[in-house]
């Protein structure tokens, strides 16, 4: 049986099982997929760790094709997320309807978890910075290393966390409340790319379209994300 190996961010850890099973079982092909956050796959990518495709942010993907790692031509973009916030299950819903709400729900929060590293946790630091609320918050914030935020919900450590709503989707045992304020959210896209050292070309290239086609559509919407061409 022919094998793909692929490198995933986060971000899309939810919708992965159901989209290998469904393409294992209309082509025969295996395949294994090794989820980390992006900065940790860059690393591994740079370090020329094997693999056939790597799904990370459509500008990763572009600096990965500027740097040799990846085949140019490959892009292939996949799904949006949107950064959200979410409770604990049963825990009392917040207003998050807009940013004035949003703020006040943020300076209320006992505490509020989001990540270092990842593009949500970036994000969301550069957001409260422009809210003016940066120092209330980061005095009770439980700032993540790597990995789910939610987490800290379920371990009573976080009253809110921030992420992608696709990881937070991921954790059982929590609630999203909904995604942050139109006027103020960041939409990231997520890519899958052929990376150049690949010697499974052809089967590789395969999965890219299929990375694409509307039949994962469904699939991308159960796990918190949008198709890229919606």
């Amino acid at each position: 049986m022919t094998s793909i190996r692929i490198l995933s961010t986060l971000a899309v850890m939810g919708a992965m099982p159901d989209l290998t099973a469904m393409y294992e079982a209309q082509t025969g092909t295996r395949i294994d997929t090794d989820f980390a956050p992006t900065v940790a796959l860059l690393e591994r990518l740079r370090a020329n760790q094997p693999a056939d495709i790597a799904i990370l942010t459509a500008q990763a993907i572009d600096d990965l094709i500027q740097q040799g790692v990846m085949r140019p031509g490959t892009r292939t973009d996949m799904a949006l997320s949107f950064v959200g916030i979410a409770i604990k299950t049963g825990a009392p819903k917040p207003d998050i309807h807009s940013v004035a709400a949003l703020k006040a729900t943020l300076l209320a929060a006992r505490s509020v978890a989001y990540s270092k590293i990842g593009a949500s946790g970036i994000f969301f630091a550069s957001l409260i910075e422009r809210l003016g609320i940066a120092a209330e918050v980061n005095a009770r914030a439980v700032i993540v290393p790597s990995g789910f935020t939610a987490e800290r919900l379920t371990s009573g450590e976080a009253e809110l966390a921030v992420q992608q709503i696709s990881e937070l989707m991921v954790v059982p045992g929590i609630e999203v409340v909904g995604p942050l304020p139109a006027e103020i959210q960041t939409v990231a896209t997520f890519s899958a790319g052929l990376l150049a050292a690949s010697r499974q070309v052809e089967t590789a290239t395969a999965l890219l379209h299929f990375l694409a086609s509307p039949a994962i559509a469904p699939v991308l919407r159960r796990a918190g994300l949008e198709p890229a061409g919606s």
